[in-house]
């Protein structure tokens, strides 16, 4: 077998130890879980910013409160995001203002709750599977090393039956070691580029909605008279 055959790529995951080609299959599963949540999250989070723009055209277009509201219930479209949060404390609004002579500050604190709990609803849904992309870009890493250190420990193992070690009997081992060094960084980069951009993401998402929230409960409070 020549020196090319022994170092392929293929070779060199098919010879390597037990523990190692574990490491490999672990690192081999958490990439393509990886890859798998961030186009999952790729979309989802897309969708949300274009339902939040959608939503705030329309809001500040003119459009009826009341009318919005009924859209809303209708059930024609699903309502998600900045859209959930408004029927969400307009129906508390109405559901309190109509218990009659209720103090317009208690009305309004229900209000804030009720757009408050939806808003992290559908921030959880977002934030879902981005801890999982954090832990693989944090752990990856040292996973690999951990598989480097193993293989390089048993390519100088193997040179203790040598009576003389050249570097056509350790490369080898430390290629094959190297290896797991290279998956952990493979299926860490892509986890943590893709956390940081999506949790920048939400993080401008969670602003939008705090700031709709703030100036939503300002236009009840006017429509109350108070």
């Amino acid at each position: 077998m020549n020196v090319t055959q022994d170092l392929s790529f293929l070779s060199l995951i098919t010879n390597a130890s037990v523990v190692v080609q574990l490491i490999l299959l672990i690192l081999l599963l958490a990439s393509g879980l990886s890859w798998f949540f961030i186009f999952s999250k790729m979309f989802s989070i897309r969708a949300a910013l274009r339902e939040a723009d959608q939503f705030e055209n329309e809001f500040w277009g003119g459009t009826d409160i009341n009318n919005l509201y009924q859209r809303t219930l209708s059930g024609r479209t699903p309502v998600v995001g900045m859209e959930k949060i408004f029927e969400a404390g307009f129906r508390e609004f109405l559901k309190l203002k109509r218990q009659g002579r209720m103090d317009i500050g208690v009305i309004m604190d229900g209000t804030r709750r009720a757009m408050r709990a939806a808003c992290q609803r559908e921030l959880d849904a977002l934030e879902l599977h981005l801890s999982f992309l954090a832990s693989v870009g944090s752990v990856s890493p040292y996973i690999g090393l951990f598989g480097t250190v193993w293989g390089i420990m048993n390519a100088f193992r193997g040179l203790s039956n040598v009576v003389q070690a050249t570097l056509a009997h350790v490369a080898p081992g430390i290629a094959e070691a190297l290896i797991a060094t290279a998956m952990g960084l493979f299926a860490a980069i892509p986890a943590v580029l893709a956390y940081n951009h999506y949790s920048h993401d939400v993080d401008r998402l969670a602003t939008r909605f705090d700031s709709f929230m703030e100036e939503f409960s300002n236009i009840l409070q006017r429509q109350t008279g108070v």
